[in-house]
């Protein structure tokens, strides 16, 4: 048995590749080539682009894929999600399809857009919009650099941000978001049926979560004395509670504790004033809930 599973290429390559690097797989592939290798028997992959990911995975051609669900959106895919997985190109953030026009444009809202130009990678998503708004205007494809070609080509466009920061550098304003979107991991629905298959996707699961799980967090250890014992452990947060253990001779104690790592700056000057020593911050490769 093995499973067909479709990777994106092109902005989440790089970062897909990451996280299955972090959940135990190495995953390469040449510059040229569309067929990743893997080292693992039971997967096959295929390096597709994110926006015909869905149509594959719902075909059958592929048992599974990753891709955001905006293209799942667009494409109308009956599909089954297996996970939602909070990763993007550069953050963890959810990534928004946006309605951008130039900083001078008179276009204040949806409403503004009647008899004009918009340009878009996501037509089906834009024409849903104007739609559910009841405005019309005219929606053309945009085979990429879409944010250039506002005002002199078009009056408006929509367009995928994650920051921001390259709508700004065109001198453009978001007017409205359309859609928030986030990497999911999905399925052909035969295949997650198959119980063999549904099996592997589900350990994929597991390992990919866990994965992204242990990216926010890391592992704070130190020492205390006893007399310390009790302000320490009350200082150190945990998902359920800090492991405690006695260090030879009985008047030292090593405390533990998993905790996010966005906390440790303040957390480890609050350990020291407490009484813990030794203090030491660990980075972790997957937390399994």
């Amino acid at each position: 048995m093995s499973i067909v599973l479709g990777l994106p290429k092109g902005s989440l390559q790089e970062s897909t590749f990451a996280l299955f690097k972090r959940a135990g797989f190495n995953v390469t592939c040449s510059s040229r080539s569309y067929t990743p290798t893997i080292d693992d028997e039971e997967i096959k992959c295929r390096l597709l682009r994110p926006q015909e990911m869905s149509r594959y995975v719902e075909l059958g051609l592929l048992d599974a894929g990753i891709c955001g669900w905006d293209w799942v959106y667009e494409n109308g895919s009956d599909v089954q999600e297996v996970c939602e997985l909070n990763y993007s190109k550069a953050t963890s953030n959810p990534v928004r399809w946006v309605l951008a026009v130039p900083n001078d444009s008179k276009i204040k809202s949806v409403k503004d857009l009647a008899g004009k130009r918009i340009s878009t990678e996501a037509v089906g998503l834009v024409k849903r919009y104007l739609k559910k708004n009841r405005v019309k205007a005219d929606v053309e494809f945009s085979w990429g650099a879409t944010e250039v070609k506002a005002p002199e080509l078009v009056d408006a466009i929509v367009d995928l941000t994650e920051t921001g920061s390259s709508l700004r550098a065109n001198n453009l304003r978001i007017v409205d978001t359309i859609l928030v979107s986030t990497t999911r991991f999905i399925a052909n629905k035969a295949s997650w049926r198959n119980r063999a298959k549904r099996a592997k996707l589900e350990q994929l699961r597991t390992l990919l979560t866990g994965a992204l799980e242990a990216q926010r967090r890391v592992l704070l250890k130190c020492n205390a004395p006893k007399s310390s014992l009790d302000r320490v452990v009350k200082a150190m947060p945990a998902l359920h509670a800090p492991t405690v253990n006695a260090l030879h001779g009985g008047d030292w104690f090593a405390v533990e504790s998993v905790v996010e790592e966005r906390k440790v700056r303040d957390l480890i000057p609050a350990l020291k004033s407490a009484g813990a020593t030794g203090i030491i911050e660990l980075p972790l490769n997957k937390i399994i809930f």
